[in-house]
């Protein structure tokens, strides 16, 4: 709901040149949060974690219309990337823990086609809320939805037995317990391919202004309700022909996506190229999901998914960083700034060719501490 007015908002407090922060910092938060997040979904349960990262996501849509410098704005953007760090992990692996595993693909589909309702319905109504009536009721908005989610999560059934109470040692990480080596290939094609997403949340809302779109989050709307229908589709057919060739799509036109978004001269050439990386974006985040579960172990499947969102955060990241800082405020850089995304696009495309087809019934070993369970 927020993104959208937020570049506007920091400049409005004299932040201007941060804008590239804006998201990255949100990130970095969301990134370093993702081992603690997956071990802890492992040991005291999914729903905790999904609870906690509403929580925080409540409390710091409360604080952006009090804490109004620009050190303090970077702050909480720092602060709500622990939002992300913790309750998608929770879903996921919840999702995961309920579905069999020949219907993964439509599962993660499913579980992603409402994420992007909420996608594509946040910031168009965070657009209008913010022309209409202001920054502080949309920051009011954010919280309420907040308390709508929690309201949601708390009447679910734990998945996870024997789920532990939170102790200390919950947040001792041990070196194996920060990456999940099984399913390095999964979000490595991810870290690639999101680094055009963070592109798209940092300049999208500069460069729609620049077209003369009055209402910043059309384009993310446009884009996001494009995913829709492609995604369940997305993960049947990975479900019956592999993850591999699937991602092979999604790469492929989020090149040709970015493309076309580089050159745009016209509203309609934007929002065409909204629609392509939409569909995309809704290929590849169901399959993804369930090729990183394919590889991973039913009592680690938390940290596995930690790993693949620490992916993610890391390339919208970097996308959002490197593309605030090369766009410069400069309307002649829009070329250069998505051409960018073009390009990893295209590595991740080459790097599937290097991979087996079939990487969805792997069997991986034992890790450390299951070996050392049975050592004992």
């Amino acid at each position: 709901m927020i993104i959208p007015e937020l570049p506007a908002y920091l400049t409005s407090i004299g932040g201007e040149e941060y804008k590239g922060l804006i998201i990255s910092l949100f990130t970095l938060t969301a990134g370093l949060s993702r081992p603690f997040s997956g071990k802890l979904a492992d040991k005291i349960g999914r729903i905790p974690v999904m609870v906690f990262g509403a929580s925080i996501c409540f409390v710091v849509s409360l604080l952006y219309p009090v804490i109004t410098s620009v050190a303090g704005f970077l702050f909480l953007r720092f602060a709500h990337g622990f939002s992300t760090g913790f309750t998608p992990t929770g879903v996921s692996a919840y999702v995961a823990d309920i579905v069999p595993f020949n219907k993964r693909g439509e599962a993660m589909g499913l579980q992603s086609l409402f994420g992007s309702l909420g996608m594509a319905a946040g910031p168009a109504l965070g657009g209008y809320i913010g022309q209409f009536w202001g920054i502080e009721p949309l920051f009011y908005a954010s919280a309420f939805v907040s308390i709508l989610s929690i309201l949601v999560i708390i009447r679910l059934k734990e998945t996870v037995p024997n789920a532990e109470k939170l102790n200390r040692g919950h947040f001792r990480l041990h070196r194996y317990e920060i990456i999940e080596k099984r399913v390095i290939k999964p979000s490595l094609v991810l870290l690639l391919t999101v680094f055009s997403f963070g592109t798209v949340l940092t300049i999208i809302p500069d460069y729609s202004e620049y077209l003369g779109i009055n209402n910043k989050g059309l384009f993310f709307a446009v884009f996001t309700l494009s995913s829709l229908g492609i995604r369940i589709i997305a993960g049947k057919t990975s479900d019956k022909y592999g993850r591999i060739p699937v991602m092979k799509m999604a790469t492929l036109s989020m090149a040709i996506a970015m493309v076309i978004i580089a050159f745009a001269q016209t509203k309609f050439m934007l929002l065409f190229g909204g629609v392509i990386f939409g569909c995309s974006v809704g290929m590849n985040s169901p399959t993804i999901s369930a090729w990183t579960i394919d590889l991973s172990l039913d009592a680690f499947r938390g940290r596995a998914l930690a790993t693949m969102y620490i992916a993610l955060e890391a390339g919208i990241g970097i996308g959002a960083l490197v593309s605030g800082y090369v766009f410069a405020n400069k309307v002649e850089n829009f070329p250069l700034v998505f051409s960018l995304g073009a390009i990893t696009s295209m590595i991740a495309f080459f790097y599937l060719f290097t991979l087996p087809k079939q990487q969805v019934f792997l069997v991986p070993e034992d890790p450390p501490e299951k070996k050392n369970s049975n050592d004992q």
